[in-house]
């Protein structure tokens, strides 16, 4: 062959070779993504009947929950006492009649998510839709009357008295106190000011109008305090519109900060307006749970680290320090302010008291404390002495976690609490329902059932409804009595036979070894309903890497976890991992990165994910994906960084990428207190993802909200600013006007995250500018 001929010849070749498509990329099409979609949660929660996972209790002896079949939504009310159900009001004409006093309206057979009534005396209904109150009156037409309209005043939202009759609220900086029959409003505070006011739930990243206070059980004194934070360091966001922006600023403390949020404890009489100022020196606004002063589930306005007195007379309060390692339990007199320590705990690392609830309990008659503790490694509790400060014995021993006390009866001595990983044999994740002998320590285990258990106790402690369920298993609700456990009445069966139907298929749940090599790790994976074996599938980790919560979020039965599925139907084994360092588990577990938060459990998910690949040749471990929100957008950089030969692609969202600029007690709680050494460094650079962004290698896309009030934008901006220095290519979408959760732009950002997936990641071509659909209010 001649040379020109040759040469020929092979620039055909090479031409051809640019011409033919790689066999195995594909063009997907809007009917992919629909097929994808159908598996979001909008599609998949309304074809699961009688799924009844929480209850509303109105009395001792009543609860309402919503039953839901392909006929809609039933609101049906229980009678404990009997076991027998009914509707708990004529839907139809409720709904009419809040459909003509709100102007639009209202599906009698889907009420909004947001739905809540409370009953009057004379049979009227207080009824919750969306933000907005009713009174309704049924017994004639049925005549709805907006609940502020009609009273003629405020719409503040606040924290309800015990006997229903009361809302304190805050306003201008002072507290005051709505009667809810008769709409008349009395303001209890009058020396309240900007940034030094009563009852505010100010915390940095929380920054709205609730009031923070924990009633007395008669009604008549409500314990709050006074919150200064005048000195206090501040952090801004600028909207963007035609025109001038506006600036929004307030109080916000970061780690290493001199000044924070200091609070002065008081009591206030409802009735005279005189108030008790606790005669102690401010204190840091901490809680023993959370970083808010507000942590119980299912009370979100009261003070959390209070409980009163059944007489009023005192109450006990628990103070924390800065770096969350010292404790003091207080006793006050809240008719004359005098205050006195009754013992102080100290823990490594950090204290918390409990998973979900703060756990310590007050025993006033007889002066003792019942106090939570992890020096075994687990979480049990301990009978303190008041008197001595000493510890008495413990209450509950052994292996697993008591996570949420639930009911205390004090003259009977007994305690009901949820525990995890406290029986052998049941996954350690699975809630299960236990009542304790204090004087004793007899524990009797009252739901038996291999499953997760979501519980609500009557409130006066006698009942409690159990609805129990596993990821791949839907829930059986029944009503049970709490001193035997035995059940009393079937609430709901759940049935997902519609859900099925279309193709649904459970997650697979999954269990590896840890970095160590020994610890076990549990999690889920989700694989495309059209699975083929034979074919090799690029993986997608969803990461959220504690240490408040992990990956997996829950173990009850649900429909859809976020987009996972619908992620899968794309092409990927998509799997959550709870790694080292994420709660539920033992103290040693939990803490284990203690201080090094730039860790992330980003080990575990390595090990974990070549783990599984051993094990499934499916599997295809050189294309694995990566992404998270908030924690998760932190730890999805953070991979991309530290394992760049490992995570190729990388979707990082809302990332809180360095600690140092955001909300003192979250990182001083989890890294430590800032130290700066004498060469510029600081015991927080091990966390800061910036300083790693020189490592990047695979396609990384970073979003964040341009009004970002719970994780700053700045964040993001850090690490764009060393991306750049460092000559890398990334990708980058800011969110006009959004703050940490995107809400409605979240479709078009589900949207974007799967075409970015499908793109980088599987070497596909996603569908032009499909249009997900929009999520139900």
């Amino acid at each position: 062959m001649s040379p020109i001929r040759y040469v020929s010849c092979m620039l055909l070749a090479a031409a051809a070779l640019v011409l033919v498509p790689n066999v195995h990329a594909r063009q997907l099409s809007d009917a992919d993504y629909s097929r994808a979609a159908k598996f979001l949660a909008q599609s998949t929660a309304p074809l699961v009947d009688h799924d009844v996972q929480r209850v509303k209790w109105l009395d001792d002896t009543h609860f309402w929950y919503r039953d839901h079949d392909a006929a809609g939504d039933h609101i049906l009310e229980m009678n404990a006492a009997t076991g027998n159900a009914a509707p708990a009001f004529d839907q139809a004409k409720l709904a009419a009649a809040l459909g003509k006093a709100r102007g639009k309206p209202v599906d009698p057979k889907k009420f909004p998510r947001r739905f809540d009534f409370r009953r009057l005396p004379g049979g009227a209904l207080d009824v919750q839709l969306g933000e907005d109150w009713y009174r309704c009156d049924l017994s004639g037409i049925g005549v709805c009357t907006a609940r502020g309209k009609m009273l003629k005043t405020g719409s503040e939202p606040g924290a309800l008295s015990p006997d229903g009759k009361l809302l304190a609220f805050v306003r201008d900086w002072n507290l005051w106190v709505r009667d809810l029959a008769t709409g008349k409003e009395i303001q209890l505070t009058t020396d309240g000011v900007k940034d030094y006011g009563y009852a505010t739930q100010n915390a940095g990243w929380i920054h709205g109008d609730g009031a923070i206070v924990r009633w007395s059980p008669d009604s008549k004194k409500i314990a709050t305090y006074r919150q200064d934070q005048r000195k206090v360091g501040e952090m801004y966001t600028v909207s963007s519109k035609v025109g001038h922006p506006e600036l929004d600023a307030w109080p916000y403390p970061l780690p290493g900060d001199e000044h924070v949020f200091m609070i002065e404890p008081v009591v206030i009489d409802v009735a005279t307006k005189q108030m008790v100022r606790l005669k102690m020196a401010p204190e840091q606004r901490l809680s023993t749970l959370c970083d808010t002063l507000a942590c119980d589930m299912g009370e979100p306005y009261a003070w959390s680290d209070v409980k009163w007195a059944p007489d009023g007379k005192t109450l006990a309060l628990v103070s924390t320090s800065r770096n969350r390692q010292h404790e003091t339990f207080r006793v006050a007199n809240t008719e004359t302010g005098e205050v006195r320590t009754a013992f102080q705990f100290t823990a490594k690392d950090y204290y918390e008291s409990g998973h979900g609830r703060v756990n310590w309990q007050y025993l006033p008659k007889t002066d003792q404390a019942i106090w939570p503790s992890e020096k075994t490694n687990w979480a049990n509790l301990y009978l303190y002495d008041l008197k001595t400060g000493k510890q008495q014995r413990a209450i509950t021993t052994g292996e697993g976690n008591v996570a949420e006390v639930l009911y205390l009866d004090r003259p009977a001595h007994t305690l009901w609490f949820v525990g995890v990983g406290r029986t052998s044999g049941v996954n350690p994740y699975y809630r299960q329902f236990f009542k304790v002998d204090i004087d004793s320590g007899k524990t009797t285990l009252l739901t038996p059932e291999d499953a997760d258990h979501t519980i609500e106790m009557s409130p006066d402690g006698k009942y409690f409804v159990d609805s129990y369920s596993t990821p791949t298993t839907p829930p059986v609700t029944v009503l049970r009595a709490s001193n035997d456990g035995h059940v009393i009445a079937t609430v709901a069966k759940a049935d997902i036979s519609r859900l099925k139907a279309v193709g649904w298929v459970p997650p697979v749940p999954i269990t590896v070894k840890a970095r160590d090599g020994k610890t076990t790790l549990y999690g889920m994976m989700f694989k495309p309903t059209d699975f083929d074996p034979h074919r090799k599938y690029p993986v997608v980790d969803y990461i959220y890497p504690g240490p408040q919560t992990g990956s997996v979020r829950g173990r009850s039965f649900l429909p859809s976890r976020g987009d996972h599925q619908a992620l899968a139907e794309l092409g990927f084994i998509v799997v959550a991992i709870d790694g080292m360092g994420t709660p539920w588990r033992s103290r040693s577990f939990h803490h284990y990165w203690y201080g090094d938060m730039g860790d992330n459990t980003l080990p575990d998910q390595v090990a974990g994910i070549k783990e599984l690949a051993k094990r499934y040749p499916w599997i295809d471990v050189t294309r694995v994906g990566i992404w998270g929100h908030s924690g998760g957008g932190n730890a999805t950089a953070d991979a991309m960084f530290r394992y760049p030969g490992f995570f190729k692609v990388g979707w990082s969202e809302s990332g809180n990428h360095d600690n140092r600029n955001y909300e003192n007690d979250w990182g001083e709680k989890y890294q430590g207190l800032l130290v700066t050494n004498k060469d510029g460094t600081t015991n927080y650079d091990n966390q800061a993802n910036q300083l790693l962004a020189k490592n990047l290698e695979g396609r990384l896309m970073l979003v964040h909200g341009s009004i970002d009030d719970n994780v700053p934008t700045g964040e993001t901006y850090l690490v764009v600013d060393a991306l750049i220095k460092a000559n890398k290519d990334f990708d980058m979408l800011i969110l006009p006007n959004k703050h940490h959760g995107y809400a409605d732009d979240n479709p078009y950002v589900m949207r974007r995250r799967w075409d970015y997936f499908v793109k980088y990641l599987a070497g596909n071509t996603p569908p032009h500018e499909f249009k997900m659909p929009t999520e139900p209010k």
